[in-house]
């Protein structure tokens, strides 16, 4: 013999899957990654005590000034991002809630992704020597170039390494510095033709830039819209297509004769 149930006992029986549900949908993990600002290293110089570009075969110069690459930090493949994250993440300027494949193309084995981004980073360096070498008419056979960077994957600072190169070989042509003394930021993908291509997660890029000191921020012009919506007060963008397009830039910026790029 069955009883039946008053309205409030029935109205907490069916509740009970409800509010089952609604915590599994909290605390269950999401496909997406939260990221943020992450460092910064001044290519013309030391990364943990090793010079980032070390050239051999031709005369170098000491360069005054920073040429910055910049990063971001990601949440790990294997972390758990949860509703509660992402709620978190959303309505902090300082945080960036992106898809995780986005972030993590290459699958989800955190091995798997170191070893994707060591090799972009190697392309990447192989890519910009090349594209610095051809810019200023130099013969690869004879001139070498190291780039070492630790703890950093990814192709995004191929430009920033091709501007380094070029300024301890070449400064601006004219025995001047090609950042002009200034603490100078950047990212962008470079093909061993100059090209430069565009990365992603600009907005946090431009405030570890302005964090570490920047004043100045070279970005695809493909991203001037993503690096303006954030812009650190204090920091100026540079749009650039190509690696003689940057140079370009820089030169003028410190000369002040030319005209100089803007989003």
């Amino acid at each position: 013999m069955f009883s039946r149930l008053t309205r409030p006992q029935a109205l907490a029986v069916s509740a009970v899957p409800v509010v089952a549900l609604l915590a599994t949908a909290v605390f269950a993990p999401l496909p997406f990654s939260v990221a943020q600002p992450g460092q910064t290293t001044n290519v013309l110089g030391q990364d943990k005590g090793t010079q980032v570009i070390t050239i051999s075969g031709a005369p170098t110069r000491k360069t005054s000034g920073q040429l910055r690459m910049t990063t971001i930090v990601a949440t790990s493949p294997d972390v758990r991002v949860t509703l509660p994250n992402l709620v978190d993440s959303w309505f902090r300027t300082d945080r960036a809630v992106m898809p995780r494949d986005a972030v993590y193309p290459s699958g989800d084995s955190v091995k798997e992704i170191q070893r994707h981004n060591a090799e972009q980073m190697r392309e990447s360096q192989n890519a910009a020597t090349r594209a610095a070498l051809g810019y200023l008419g130099r013969d690869p056979e004879d001139v070498k170039v190291t780039l070492k960077l630790a703890d950093v994957g990814g192709p995004s600072a191929g430009l920033l390494f091709s501007l380094g190169i070029i300024d301890k070989l070449d400064g601006d042509g004219s025995g001047g510095d090609l950042t002009g003394g200034r603490n100078i930021a950047g990212t962008g993908t470079i093909t061993a033709d100059g090209t430069v291509g565009a990365v992603g997660g600009v907005p946090l890029k431009t405030q570890a830039a302005r964090r570490d000191g920047a004043t100045v921020f070279l970005v695809p012009k493909a991203e001037c819209g993503d690096a303006q919506a954030e812009l650190p007060k204090g920091l100026r963008l540079i749009p650039v297509t190509t690696l003689k397009g940057a140079v370009n830039a820089l030169v003028a910026l410190e000369t002040g004769k030319g005209p100089v790029p803007s989003c």
